[in-house]
């Protein structure tokens, strides 16, 4: 991304709302992924065929990428606006989770398999892939599933 030490926030994330996410460049079929994974609930969805210029675009690809995975997880336009609302300004930093690296680890070999099974990177079975991988219990939280933990999290904003 080309960012120095001095570009890197040094602001802690509010406690409300998601929080901060992380994200890790993988290689699925030798092709450039992001993996984006929230740190409090482990949602989680791939960005596929990343390029160069887009790392520099990071900031609106998650955006993008996330309101559309709330919309095929069924919240209304509505409510992905007042979720999306938290990250109109992104900042950057250094992971400080190792429980979410060690999760990340297990979602891209799990990811890399799924998608070797059922069609690659491009098949009609990818969209499915990212739900499914937010329906897989995670030990780090409690053996929920991160769909479960994002509704829950969601739960206070879309009450308002």
């Amino acid at each position: 991304m080309g960012l120095g030490v001095k570009d890197l926030a040094t602001l802690e994330p509010k406690d409300s709302g998601l929080g901060p996410w992380t994200a890790n460049l993988i290689f699925v079929n030798r092709r450039k992924c992001i993996l984006f994974v929230n740190d409090k609930t482990l949602f989680n969805f791939l960005v596929p065929d990343i390029l160069r210029k887009h790392i520099c675009e990071l900031d609106s690809m998650f955006r993008n990428w996330f309101s559309c995975e709330l919309g095929e997880e069924g919240f209304t336009e509505v409510q992905t606006a007042r979720i999306m609302e938290e990250y109109q300004v992104i900042g950057y930093s250094k992971t400080k989770s190792r429980s979410v690296l060690g999760s990340m680890n297990d979602l891209a070999f799990m990811y890399k398999y799924s998608i070797q099974t059922k069609g690659g990177l491009h098949g009609l079975g990818f969209p499915g892939i990212i739900k499914e991988m937010n329906r897989v219990p995670m030990g780090s939280l409690g053996y929920k599933y991160p769909i479960e933990a994002l509704l829950e999290s969601c739960r206070p904003l879309l009450l308002e």
